[in-house]
């Protein structure tokens, strides 16, 4: 690509492509190619000008990076999302525009009488709301705008009743701006997170890179896991989660000619889908709808902010009436129908969530909503689970102890047969550890029987396979010890979590696993307690050994062993009832009752599918700090809101006096008010903690 340098500095620099004419496509397709470069910090792409900017530790390697560049290469191509925001901001820029255009037109070139004229018609509309909103027993804002408007035309003062609908309009298009902005710029750090999926190969099934998969392929999706793609149920039955899709609470059950979609999770059972649609039918849009639904779950600070903006506008009308009677001076009583309360409040407090949303996803949290985030800020409980939360979300394979005559390496590879369809961190540690060590564990067994919180059950050959807790295998199935095998089995090491695996009702291996409790734990827990946090409980299906040694370490009040889904669901109910409020940590399926029953629910992302589904809110498996920053981001949101609804408040009264008393006139009144909607909406754009 060919382009003229216009400034160089240190580590700064602006060229020119030499080229007449840039489109959108074009644009991003430059910025996100220099993005990915890792000499470059940061970069912008101006399409109207073409001209770029940017920051570099290399300077040569971006001049290189600058030749090379092409608009028809393909790996570029893929570089580019499916929404970059350009377009969207392309689109307002236009819009306000020729806003601006048509306002200079009217007010300089159209005779005065023609004006009245274009001012009466364009009234209408506005008129028009009024009596809808009056028809259905409502005084909103729409009435203070008509009888504004209408005022003045009955004055024959067209001048002012244009004025205040320009600033009308414009503040109309400025706060959809800001709020689309929002949700685009949060909606574009939001993925499906499937990287891989079993395709169904004949008889057998492989698991591949989702990137391999083509129209007509035929996937397999079981308990625990995502719908990667949109496509036809051929075989199986199951029970899928269609929220974020739907808003539907119950599961819906999906068998042969149902039609599955990307993004809902497979909450029971499994099916084969034949995929025809690569993109996953809309994946933004989804991610937009999930977003502006989420929207609807607002905390009480909010929900009080626009339920008294409603009912100020009666107190509006009145001061209005008010101040005529009083001075009979029309443009003072019309500068008090220019300012409500309603835009700035309704408008400042989603986007003040919105951006909490956003800043969340920086830290590596998918937060499903206001109400989630001030139930975080709220609670005095947190419960954990042990496994793959307060412990590393990939726990290893310490050692493998046989039964009988069955070898080691073969007792692995059928554990990891099992295990590698079921999204959990002990089932990752299994088949990680058999690809360790090469055994290439073909799919041997027939139908795979999955109890949540268990274990598997399968057969090979014809002989019944089970895999899991002491529990499931011992007393749920009632396997036996080989003969002989009673001390080796009571001295099985105390420091591991045990998978028991019985081939024919006879136990053939105990697969050790280590579960190393994260290094930041005890001190995350400890920051926890000096946030407000009152109550930290752990809960979970190991040992009681176990679960008392993990607790000892990172130092919760409270633990519960050996305990079942139905279990964390009703203490998470009855400390509710006790009028705390409760946040609940898990990974696995067996944790879903649990995180729905909580105030506020919170998934790790590496853990299950249906796990992130129900769970309010989603957190990075690397490292728990993040809850820390999570509790510190929704109480700076508790405080943004407060603050916001109080300077509100107070600006607009300020300019309800300023226009009664005949400081500022209407139009004055309409664009401080309208500037301050649009000030406090970029300034709730901010970032909380950065």
């Amino acid at each position: 690509m060919k382009c003229q340098i216009l400034h160089s500095s240190r580590n700064r620099l602006r060229i020119h492509i030499m080229r007449s004419h840039m489109t959108l496509r074009q644009a991003d397709m430059l910025e996100y190619y220099l993005r990915a470069k890792p000499y470059v910090t940061d970069v912008k792409v101006y399409d109207r000008t073409g001209d770029a900017v940017i920051i570099f530790t290399d300077r040569s390697q971006v001049i290189k990076a600058l030749a090379d560049f092409s608009y028809t290469d393909k790996n570029t191509a893929v570089l580019v999302p499916e929404h970059t925001g350009r377009e969207l901001d392309r689109e307002f820029e236009d819009k306000l525009f020729f806003m601006l255009a048509r306002r200079y037109i009217f007010r300089r070139l159209i005779p005065a009488p023609l004006r009245m004229v274009l001012s009466v018609i364009k009234a209408a509309k506005y008129v028009r709301e009024a009596l809808i909103s009056l028809s259905k027993g409502k005084i909103e804002v729409s009435l203070l705008d008509a009888v504004a408007i209408t005022v003045s035309l009955i004055r024959r003062d067209s001048k002012t009743a244009s004025s205040v609908m320009f600033m009308l309009g414009l503040g109309e298009l400025l706060e959809d701006w800001t709020h689309k902005k929002s949700v685009d710029d949060l909606a574009r750090t939001m993925s499906l997170g499937v990287e891989k999926v079993w395709l169904k190969t004949g008889e057998s099934e492989m698991l591949v890179p989702i990137k391999d998969i083509s129209e007509g392929d035929e996937i397999i999706v079981r308990t625990g896991s995502m719908i990667p793609l949109d496509g036809k149920v051929i075989s199986g039955e199951a029970e899928v989660n269609q929220a974020t899709l739907t808003g539907e609470a119950l599961a819906v059950h999906k068998s042969a000619g149902s039609y599955a979609y990307a993004g809902t999770v497979v909450e029971q059972g499994s099916c084969v889908i034949q995929v025809d649609k690569l993109t996953g039918s809309g994946k933004y849009d989804r991610i937009v709808k999930m977003i502006e639904e989420s929207e609807k779950l607002k905390s009480e600070v909010e929900s009080r902010a626009a339920h008294l903006a409603d009912k100020l506008v009666p107190y509006c009308l009145g001061g209005t009436l008010l101040t005529y009677l009083l001075t009979r001076n029309a443009t003072k009583a019309i500068s008090i129908l220019m300012v409500d309360f309603s835009c700035a409040l309704k408008l400042a407090m989603p986007i003040s969530v919105i951006s909490a949303m956003r800043e969340g996803q920086t830290y590596g949290m998918t937060i499903k909503g206001g109400k989630f985030l001030e139930a975080v800020a709220d609670a005095d409980t947190i419960i954990f689970d042990k496994t793959g939360t307060l412990t590393h979300s990939e726990p290893k394979v310490a050692k493998i102890i046989t039964f009988g005559e069955n070898d080691k390496d073969e007792a692995l590879r059928l554990a990891a047969c099992l295990e590698e369809h079921y999204p959990h961190s002990i089932a990752n540690a299994v088949v990680k550890a058999a690809s360790d060590r090469d055994l290439v564990h073909e799919e041997l067994h027939s139908e795979v029987e999955y109890v949540v919180a268990h274990g598997i059950a399968s057969s090979v050959s014809g002989v019944k396979v089970v895999l899991g807790s002491y529990h499931f295998v011992f007393e749920d199935e009632g396997c036996t010890l080989p003969e002989n095998e009673q001390e080796k089995f009571d001295s099985l090491p105390d420091e591991y979590s045990h998978l028991f695996l019985a081939v024919g009702r006879v136990l053939a291996a105990v697969i050790c696993i280590e579960d190393p409790i994260r290094e930041e734990a005890k001190e995350v827990l400890s920051q926890l307690k000096s946030l407000g946090i009152s109550k930290i409980v752990m809960m979970t299906g190991d040992s009681e050994r176990t679960a008392k040694a993990v607790a000892a370490k990172v130092g919760v009040d409270e633990y519960y062993a050996e305990v079942l889904p139905e279990d964390k669901a009703e203490y998470v109910r009855r400390e509710k009832h006790e009028g705390r409020k409760v946040i609940m940590i898990g990974d696995g399926v067996n944790d879903s009752p649990a995180l729905s029953e909580a105030d506020a629910g919170i998934a790790i992302s590496s853990g299950a599918a249906i796990a992130r589904e129900v769970a309010d809110i989603t957190i990075s498996a690397n490292d728990l700090t993040c809850l820390v920053t999570l509790r510190q981001l929704s109480g700076a949101l508790m405080k943004r809101i407060n603050s916001n609804y109080r300077t509100i408040i107070g600006f607009n009264f300020s300019l309800m006096v300023l226009g009664a008393t005949g400081v500022i006139a209407p139009t004055t009144s309409a664009l401080l008010h309208n500037s301050s909607t649009l000030a406090i909406s970029l300034a709730s754009m901010r970032n909380y903690l950065k």
